[in-house]
Order: structure tokens, then sequence, then C-alpha cells
């Protein structure tokens, strides 16, 4: 690894912290300038209990202390506090808990997107304007325009309810068969999209016909240039899909109850959890700018003419 690239990943690390600093102060003010509070749902409770609530937590001091102090303990202790609602429990073991199923699943579901897509795009673009290519694309674009949370719902009534083949409650392990799916076809369908197009790009350049008027075998063409170097818009896509799926999709942690870090997040935010809030969307923001950073520096692996600047 040379010093340009050295520098290049320094670079990129500090605009990490400061993108991932920026979310925890919008977030942060963001979050408190809504009205209401995290204990007015409670019930029958007087304004002695919520005043004592409020002081066990730290949220009647100033505003403005109350960042410094929550900044002061994410970079000092990695701490996000204890949540409000789930009383006993702090954020960090919560957030624990959730990624230990939303990482399975989702690992599970990009690398499986990913192959799949790989293999169906340049299927489709080695076989262009023929019928399996027309069955590829046709299947792609309807997975790409159906939402998640109807594609979940369908896969639900098929296989949970009227065949009865798979649970419908994604809590077990044969549960997170469906999650899985579901989580799958959308980037599955993008990626073959983004493999199709960009392997049509490289087919037509000079070094591919050159290649082939030297006699070059047509599997070696197709894996070591062809699929080799269509990659780079796949790595781009696949970076922050993987961040996204991993920490867990809201629609699809509701619709098959999965126990992942999106169902804890959306239950957050109903309950007006703050502490489990900031959590939740820092790791969701760290998770996108490391991957982005992978990403870049893969660039460079799958292509050494790319320079990092």
């Amino acid at each position: 690894m040379n010093t340009k690239t050295l520098v290049y990943i320094f670079k990129r690390i500090l605009l990490a912290i400061l993108t991932v600093w920026v979310v925890i102060t919008v977030t942060f003010f963001v979050m408190r300038a809504v009205p209401g509070g995290p204990f007015m749902s409670e019930k029958a409770i007087t304004p002695a209990a919520q005043a004592a609530l409020e002081a066990k937590y730290g949220l009647d001091k100033p505003l403005m202390q109350q960042y410094f102090t929550y900044l002061r303990d994410i970079v000092t202790k990695m701490d996000f506090g204890p949540s409000l609602k789930q009383r006993g429990r702090d954020v960090i073991d919560i957030i624990a808990d959730g990624m230990k199923t939303s990482a399975k699943l989702g690992v599970i579901a990009a690398f499986s997107a990913l192959g799949a897509g790989l293999v169906l795009g340049a299927v489709a673009a080695l076989r262009r304007n023929k019928l399996i290519d027309k069955v590829i694309m046709v299947i792609t674009t309807a997975f790409v325009s159906m939402p998640s949370f109807i594609m979940g719902s369908l896969l639900l009534v098929i296989f949970a309810i009227k065949m009865r083949v798979l649970p419908a409650n994604g809590s077990t392990g044969a549960g997170l068969v469906l999650p899985i799916i579901t989580l799958a076809l959308y980037p599955m369908a993008y990626i073959t999209r983004l493999t199709r197009s960009s392997m049509l790009d490289v087919l037509g350049q000079d070094y591919i016909r050159t290649a082939r008027a030297k006699g070059v075998s047509g599997p070696r063409i197709i894996f070591g240039h062809a699929l080799k170097n269509s990659l780079i818009p796949v790595i781009t896509y696949f970076g922050p899909m993987l961040a996204y799926i991993v920490t867990g999709s809201l629609v699809v942690e509701q619709i098959f109850a999965v126990s992942g870090i999106g169902r804890a997040f959306i239950n957050s935010i109903t309950n007006r959890d703050y502490p489990l809030i900031m959590g939740t969307t820092i790791i969701l923001a760290a998770l996108i700018v490391i991957l982005n950073l992978v990403s870049d520096i893969l660039y460079k692996a799958v292509d050494p003419r790319i320079t990092l600047e």
C-alpha cells in the first residue's frame, strides 16, 4: 500500500468521524425539538414523578450540557447510556442483542443477493436480447418496483398461511428464511441490472475485441476481463446496501416479528426512548461510512488503474 493510498484512507477516516458527528448533532437536537417527552406516555404519572425520572436520567439539565455529556460518554467510554423504557438495560446491550439477529439476517441476504445478481446479470449480458435476457429483465424490474412490505406480506401469505411450509415468526431458525428472501430480492434485482449494463459496456471495449482476435478462450474473457471489470458499480452499491441490511430492515423485521435492531429502532421511536434512538442511528451511520470506505479501497483491488485521491 503506497503513501497516496494511506493519505487517502486517513482523509476518509477524518471525513467519516465528521459525518458521524454531524449525524449525532442533528439527531440529538431534532429529537428533543419534537413536542412531548419520553415519560408522557406513562400511565397516571404525576408531575413530581416525571420530574424525578427526568432528574434520574439527566433530562432536567440544560440542553447543551446534555449534548456535551453525551458526546463525552461516547468518545471516552463508548457509552450510549441506559434505555429510558427498558429499565435496567443499557442501550449498547440492546443494540448488541439486536445485531446478533440482524447481522446474521443481513449478511446472508446481502451475499445471496450479490451471488445471484452477478450470475443473472452476466447471463443476461451474454444472452442480450434473447429470451432468457428478456425474462430476467422482466422479473428483476418487478422485484425492483415492488416495495419490501408488499413482497414480505405476499411471501408470508403464500408460504406461511396458505402452504404452511415455513413459520411466520422470525424468532426461530426456519422463520428467518422468509425475511432473508424478502431482504435479498430487491438488491438481487438491482445488482442484476447493474451487472448487465456494466458488462455490456465492458464487452464492447477494444481490449475485449483484441483478446478475442488473439484467440483467448471465452471463459477467460468473461471471468478474467469482462466480469471483473464490470464489478465497480456493483461494489459502489454493495457497501451501503450491506450496511442498511445488516442494521436491519425496519419494515421486514416488523412484518416477520424478527427481534433485530430494526424492530428495536421502531419501538424506540414509538416510545420516545432518546438514548436508543441515538444509539441505533449512530451505529447505522458508522456502518455506512465504514463500508463506503471499504468499497473505495476495493476499487483499487479490482482495477489497479484507479487512483485514490
